[in-house]
């Protein structure tokens, strides 16, 4: 039994910022159901890589695949009315609605929180945008990386003196997810307490203000890249191989001391025996040791320098976490099954509930619970169904 067994989503979110939330949830053991169209399908369907290479086919993304697990897909035409009917009626079977439209969108085809709450009074509305749907940027519309602009992560990113640099993902889309999952539940909570349904509001801008917040106390005066004030060294030096790195922080003379012992050469110089000293030799410092780390395998040295006391980690690329023995181990990648990909190694919720153990399925098929969910969820007769599939209502 999962920790939110009984808990029912409609989601109509697409992407990344929204399902990545309900993917936590359908995990955990609530039943998500994904309201999709083939008439506009979910950008995340038509994202790489594609199983077999197969770009064509809506259900062979792997990106779609790894952030929709545990869920079931319908396909409804919002654009007719008749299909908004139909939404509505998975409103009234649900606890919680989520959406990540433009800023509109649910009002132009009502289903806007007013008039959900009229329909379902104890339900959730969870909506997140780049912006969040109330003040003076309440309009706004755009993607993670404009939430990266907006929130100050471009511009702290990159090497000193250089241009503003772009995160090279939606960082957003990863980041507010985790916000929409502690508000959802929160409002779960709430509504168990009071009986009442609520409307929250994420947007993608502060969450990401939110994990650096303590940047702006004290503001660098320029990038900082690798460095930090109060560790030196402080970055990633070469390892043998082709582009293969590892990760130190020392954070003090002793652990300095413990790295100088454990690396050997020519380290020990009274110079770098203070952070003033070591900070003072600058590039002097991170060249002696990119000398002694350059032949060294980066996990066998991680391992070593973490044993003596040193802050160390190898740098993962995908291929590593793919093959890590420790994720696997932790049960952070499970094998699911999937229809189309096959066995495929999808990532777990990253926490653990001793008494209600999550358990991660396949992701949906575009349409494949259609039946599922319109006649044995909703009630609707088979012929209905038929009737407005064959109508393009449902499609």
């Amino acid at each position: 039994m999962g920790a939110l067994d009984g808990i029912r989503i409609a989601d109509f979110s697409w992407v990344g910022a929204g399902p990545r939330a309900t993917k936590d949830l359908a995990d955990n053991g609530a039943t998500v159901i994904k309201i999709e169209s083939a008439r506009r399908l979910d950008l995340g369907r038509r994202s790489p890589p594609f199983a077999r290479g197969e770009s064509r086919n809506h259900d062979a993304s792997a990106f779609f695949a790894q952030t929709n697990t545990s869920k079931k897909s319908v396909t409804i035409n919002l654009g007719d009315p008749r299909g908004v009917e139909v939404a509505k009626r998975l409103v009234t079977w649900a606890d919680v609605v989520v959406e990540n439209f433009g800023p509109g969108y649910m009002e132009r085809i009502g289903l806007d929180y007013a008039t959900l709450a009229a329909m379902n009074p104890k339900v959730i509305l969870a909506s997140v945008s780049v912006a969040g749907r109330t003040g003076p940027m309440a309009g706004f519309r755009g993607y993670g990386n404009s939430a990266a602009a907006h929130s100050g992560h471009a511009d702290l990113s990159g090497w000193p003196g250089s241009e503003p640099h772009m995160p090279p993902f939606a960082y957003g889309d990863v980041v507010a997810p985790m916000f929409l999952t502690v508000a959802i539940l929160a409002a779960l909570e709430d509504r168990a307490r009071t009986g009442r349904g609520a409307h929250v509001d994420v947007s993608q801008i502060e969450p990401m203000v939110h994990v650096i917040a303590d940047l702006y106390a004290e503001p660098p005066a320029e990038k900082p890249a690798n460095s930090d004030p109060r560790m030196a060294p402080h970055g990633v030096f070469p390892c043998a191989g082709e582009d293969q790195w590892i990760a130190i922080a020392v954070e003090d003379d002793a652990q300095w001391q413990a790295l100088c012992g454990a690396l050997g050469g020519d380290l020990a110089h009274p110079d770098y025996a203070s952070l003033a000293g070591r900070k003072a030799a600058g590039s002097a410092l991170t060249d002696a040791l990119a000398i002694l780390t350059a032949s060294e395998d980066k996990h066998a040295l991680a391992d070593r320098l973490t044993a003596a006391g040193v802050p160390a980690a190898p740098v993962m690329d995908g291929k590593d976490l793919a093959e890590s023995a420790r994720l696997k181990d932790a049960g952070h990648f499970v094998t699911v099954d999937h229809p189309v990909l096959g066995p495929s190694a999808m990532p777990a919720p990253p926490m653990r509930l001793s008494a209600t153990p999550h358990h991660v399925g396949p992701s949906p098929c575009l349409g494949e619970h259609n039946a599922d969910v319109f006649t044995g969820i909703l009630g609707m007769s088979e012929d209905e169904v038929k009737t407005l599939a064959a109508e393009g209502v449902l499609a």
